[in-house]
């Protein structure tokens, strides 16, 4: 993606705080015509001796975990926090809008799951990310059940080979940090959380 150089972060806590804030991806591949196949999915975030890898299945149906079969290398971006940037931040008027953002995309190399040990374990990651309880309703359901639904989806784990974080908060405008946060943190849910990140990053205090 285009990353001025005040817009980028090279600290992978950053982007892996981000990531799991933020756990809905765009995964994106290319399909058998030559173009970008996108699937919309959450992944589950770890870390295995000091590389980051991303889990996460699709339903048998969809055809991307074929193009993952058949080329690996890929790419995942995630979304944060986004909000419309006033030109009413600034002391003077000759300024115009924009928009703040914070992103992060990750070069991956995909290895397919299709084990349904292993699968059910991924999906255990997975649940316990967003509502460990069910974990307990899923044991519960049977292993018939369970099996029906396993053999449903393809897993993978994505190794992420390099990632690209931009924190786009208006850092080289310094004249408008005050207003600019003082602005979002009485704004929307978005906005809020554009303020702490911010605080985070020494902005506007």
């Amino acid at each position: 993606m285009y990353l001025p150089p005040q817009f980028q972060s090279d600290d992978p806590r950053i982007a892996a705080d981000l990531m799991r804030e933020h756990p809905l991806a765009s995964l994106i591949s290319v399909d058998a015509d030559g173009l970008p196949f996108v699937t919309h999915l959450p992944l589950h975030l770890e870390q295995r001796e000091g590389r980051l890898w991303l889990l996460g299945h699709c339903a048998k149906p969809n055809p991307h975990w074929r193009y993952l079969q058949e080329r690996p290398t890929a790419l995942v971006t995630f979304l944060g926090p986004h909000a419309y940037l006033s030109p009413s931040v600034y002391p003077d008027v000759a300024r115009v809008p924009s928009w703040n953002y914070l992103a992060v995309h990750c070069t991956v190399r995909a290895v397919l799951v299709d084990d349904p040990a292993a699968k059910d374990a991924l999906l255990k990651k997975l649940i316990s990310d967003h509502e460990p309880a069910y974990a307990a309703q899923w044991r519960g359901l049977g292993e018939d059940f369970a099996r029906k639904m396993l053999a449903g989806v393809v897993g993978f784990e994505l190794e992420v080979l390099q990632f690209q974080c931009k924190l786009k908060v208006n850092q080289h405008r310094p004249e408008s940090h005050g207003a600019l946060r003082a602005r979002y943190a009485a704004g929307s849910e978005r906005e809020r959380e554009l303020a702490r990140w911010m605080e985070r990053l020494g902005l506007g205090g």
